[in-house]
């Protein structure tokens, strides 16, 4: 797993013309059977299905070190997304600084349901940071986090059932700023809970590294996400918003309707500069998260062979 997450900061974002990695084309598979088998037996086949996959490649390699090691770290390197929200959001922070709002938005359209196009420098910050939280629990954390407890099956069906609640084809909960199918819903909030919470602990505990509040943190973590209609969204956003002493959150604007979510932290509006912020702190949380799972993944595997 260590060697995986090495592997993403050496790699880095995979330029344009460079194939996607391939857990990215599990929610194209599942838009695929949709039609077929619906969208609740293509979630679980799809899911499923990566898990599997995980189980045959750990049978197949065994107990040879080498190719253990070699598949694993392959594999963390396929689910995880810690390099491209760096570039991703440092991008945005420097798109934002120059004035380039147009692009901004494209970037964040990129990959974000919520609507852009009205959006002023503020309210782009806000979505940028938005997403940088957002996609360190479920891109960075929680590959890691279950990777620890369940190896490459783990690390696979974690990251799948993430893109697969969160594709854009799927439909979508106005209100939760979510996916509205169920079988996608409950798999991602299942597979996230824990991870969502952890994120939110990181977050708190990391805050003063990037010149943040820790207070401030647990606080708006505590206080502002009691009201959100997600058992999982908004933890990390409210502790990033918190750390940070900015506010998230509030009125989105999706190409379905309105979403009045409830305003997170209590500080003022975000700008370029904590768009930056924000994308240190997300490092940082990785970097502790890779920790956190390390030590995981030890008590675990010493268990598994104390069983033996």
């Amino acid at each position: 797993m260590l060697l995986g997450v090495v592997a993403d900061g050496l790699v880095g974002k995979p330029r344009r013309a460079a194939p996607s990695r391939p857990v990215a084309a599990l929610p194209q598979a599942a838009d695929a059977l949709t039609g077929r088998i619906g969208s609740a037996g293509a979630t679980t086949v799809v899911a499923a299905s990566a898990v599997a996959a995980g189980m045959l490649i750990e049978r197949a390699v065994g107990r040879r070190g080498l190719l253990r090691t070699l598949a694993v770290a392959a594999g963390t390197w396929s689910a995880l997304g810690g390099a491209r929200i760096a570039a991703d959001g440092t991008e945005l922070a420097r798109d934002l600084e120059n004035g380039d709002l147009d692009t901004a938005r494209a970037r964040i359209s990129a990959t974000d349901p919520r609507c852009t196009e009205d959006l002023d420098l503020p309210g782009l910050s806000r979505a940028a940071i938005e997403v940088v939280a957002d996609q360190t629990s479920n891109a960075v954390v929680s590959p890691l986090v279950w990777g620890a407890v369940a190896g490459l099956p783990g690390i696979l069906g974690a990251r799948t059932v993430t893109l697969l609640g969160r594709r854009p084809s799927a439909a979508f909960d106005i209100g939760a700023g979510r996916s509205a199918d169920p079988a996608a819903r409950r798999l991602d909030e299942a597979a996230n809970l824990v991870p969502a919470r952890l994120t939110a602990t990181l977050t708190t505990a990391a805050a003063p590294v990037v010149g943040g509040s820790a207070r401030s943190a647990w606080q708006a973590w505590r206080r502002d996400t009691a009201a959100h209609p997600s058992p999982n969204a908004g933890r990390a956003e409210a502790a990033f918003a918190g750390a940070l002493e900015i506010r998230l959150g509030g009125r989105t604007v999706y190409p379905g309707g309105v979403a009045e979510l409830p305003v997170l932290g209590a500080g003022r509006n975000p700008d370029a500069g904590h768009v930056t912020r924000a994308v240190e702190l997300s490092r940082v949380v990785g970097l502790c998260a890779v920790g956190v799972s390390a030590v995981l993944g030890a008590v675990s595997s010493f268990g598994g062979r104390r069983r033996r």
